[in-house]
């Protein structure tokens, strides 16, 4: 079930309470017990459709349905955590299903997960396993498992998860599915029970990029009243062509299948204009280790442990055993796991200076629910091999449909990651990835503009960029047509960069494109003193956008530092 297709229907006169009665035959029809905790009556259902109906069509979810993990509050219905003696009932919605309600989507349930969202399984329920809907033999993939089982079932067009350690990607990469783990503090965890408060994310389930683009636009609002929100600028997209980094030396856990898939992927990333780059994972993985082998377990315990020690015999026993082994951390153990971190983070960092977008196997292999059951810990720690690090690192991803396994009957992923900001260039990029190109909700109406000199991120004139909200698109290179010269410093202006057209003796030159709101864009480029200004650049890509270009004039006493290939670059040379 798609948005745009559900929008189509009701362009044609199809109601959403028409579409109520669909869904609720699809559930009968379904007929899995272990994946609602709350399902709502029909008649319940009924009534919030006609609401809807008497509402503006032209909302940007208007009677789109979807479904709630069970630790997110939807006012009126229990919130269990799949406790049961946990639960209790919300006055009011969870801020992020506000949003959505208010833009006129339709809850149909809340779906069942791994219990106080502890695990990347599904298994540790005492409501049951929710079936996967591709094979049943196999894991959903937890903590998230009823809200991805419900969108794979065709039951509701997206669906809300949380993701701490992976619970938003890991069920996506099972069951054929996008699977959205947005920047910490992108959309507000007002109303949902934690699990780590200090890395927890609401995250999104849908069948396509462009469809969790759209939630995120709506979804994505600044919450001041939750301390862990952030207003973030938002960023455009990737360009035509864009560097992507592969792990070297990847361990897929003896999976005959995923090594295969992954090397699919990786073509698949070249076809659509991605440039591989070799990169050293141990520090990522280093990170993921901390989050369970450090203090950061403990804050489980902070978020239920006073539950766990009242109620223990209520505790799924599996969920319970990790709970209890988080207590005993102490101050100077947790600073010195945070100093570690730190170090680990300027590590990790370093490979952002080379990629744009990194590519990791989403899990390194698939498991069946009886292969879990019989080892229940292990199995769930390598399924968080290659995400676990993610929220401890600030970063965005998006999980991505990679290919079928076990001769068909499973599904598997990769994820794309980027920095944090970069949600909706991931989303666009993932819908590259599938075949499906849109524009991002919140790229549309950006305008490009390619920088070749101070304005580079980390040089002196940033700031006017940074200070008009500019976001990062790509790093990529000119086509082989342009001669760069630095102009002499005069009257206490730096040396400049002027990058000027000749189709014969140019070469490929290093730069960023950067991208504005219009009104921001018009403000930058008014104030460009000659002989620089703007006009089309011509990429390696083959597509032409505004950017710094110089007149003729400017070569005139000026340098030539063609061949370095860069501003950068030259003031390398300059400075040794």
């Amino acid at each position: 079930m798609k948005i745009d297709e559900l929008k189509a229907r009701f362009a044609e006169g199809f109601r959403p309470s028409e579409l109520v009665e669909e869904i609720w035959a699809k559930i009968v029809e379904w007929n899995d017990p272990a994946l609602f905790i709350h399902l709502p009556a029909k008649d319940i259902l009924l009534e919030m459709a006609r609401a809807v109906e008497r509402r503006p069509k032209d909302l940007p979810l208007w009677g789109i349905p979807f479904v709630v993990k069970d630790n997110i509050d939807v006012g009126g219905w229990p919130t269990t955590a799949a406790c049961p003696e946990f639960s209790y009932l919300p006055e009011r919605d969870a801020e992020v299903v506000r949003l959505l309600r208010e833009a006129g989507a339709i809850p149909i349930g809340k779906g069942n997960l791994d219990q106080f969202a502890t695990g990347l399984v599904g298994t540790r329920s005492p409501y049951g396993v929710p079936r996967n809907a591709i094979d049943a033999e196999f894991l959903p993939g937890g903590s998230s498992a009823g809200s991805a089982s419900a969108v794979a079932a065709g039951l509701c067009c997206f669906s809300l998860g949380t993701d701490t350690a992976g619970s938003g990607r890991v069920p996506a990469a099972f069951q054929g599915l996008i699977g959205w783990k947005p920047t910490k503090g992108l959309l507000s965890t007002s109303g949902v029970v934690p699990a780590c408060r200090s890395l927890d994310c609401v995250s999104v389930f849908a069948n396509t990029a462009a469809d969790a683009s759209l939630v995120a636009s709506v979804a994505g609002v600044f919450d001041e009243t939750d301390p862990y929100a952030r207003e973030l600028a938002s960023v455009g997209s990737f360009g035509g062509t864009f560097r992507f980094g592969v792990p070297e030396g990847l361990d897929f856990a003896g999976d005959p299948d995923t090594p295969a898939l992954f090397d699919g992927a990786v073509e698949r990333m070249k076809e659509i204009g991605g440039v591989p780059v070799e990169i050293d994972l141990t520090p990522f993985v280093d990170v993921a280790k901390l989050l369970y082998e450090g203090p950061w377990v403990a804050e489980r315990w902070a978020a239920v442990g006073g539950f766990v020690e009242e109620h223990p015999g209520d505790v799924f026993p599996v969920t319970r055993k990790i709970l209890e082994a988080s207590k005993g951390w102490d101050a100077a153990a947790t600073f010195r796991a945070q100093y570690r971190l730190q170090e680990l983070a300027r590590e990790a960092a370093k490979a952002w200076r080379e990629v744009d977008v990194m590519l990791l196997p989403t899990t390194p292999r698939l498991y069946t629910v009886a292969e879990v059951l019989d080892e229940p810990y292990q199995t769930n720690a390598t399924l968080g091999r290659y995400t676990n690090f993610m929220n401890l690192l600030d970063l965005s991803a998006v999980a991505v449909p990679a290919g079928e396994a076990r001769g068909g009957r499973a599904r598997w992923g990769v994820t794309l990651a980027a920095q944090a900001g970069w949600d909706q260039a991931l989303l666009g990029l993932a819908g590259r990835f599938g075949g499906a190109e849109f524009a991002p909700a919140e790229a549309a109406n950006r305008i490009p503009v390619v920088v070749c000199g101070a304005h580079l991120e980390g040089l002196p004139l940033h700031w006017q960029l940074a200070d008009r909200g500019a976001s990062l698109r790509a790093r990529t290179r000119t086509a082989p047509v342009y001669r760069m010269y630095a102009i002499p410093a005069s009257e206490g202006i730096p040396p400049r960069p002027a990058m000027i057209r000749d189709d014969e003796k140019g070469a490929a030159i290093e730069v960023e494109v950067w991208e504005l709101d219009p009104a921001a864009f018009g403000d930058f480029v008014s104030k460009i003193p000659g002989p620089l200004g703007i006009g089309k650049v011509l990429l390696e890509s083959g597509e032409e956008v505004p950017g710094f270009i110089a007149e003729p004039r400017a070569a005139e006493g000026a340098e030539e530092i063609t061949f370095h290939g860069g501003w950068k670059a030259w003031l390398e040379a300059v400075r040794d």
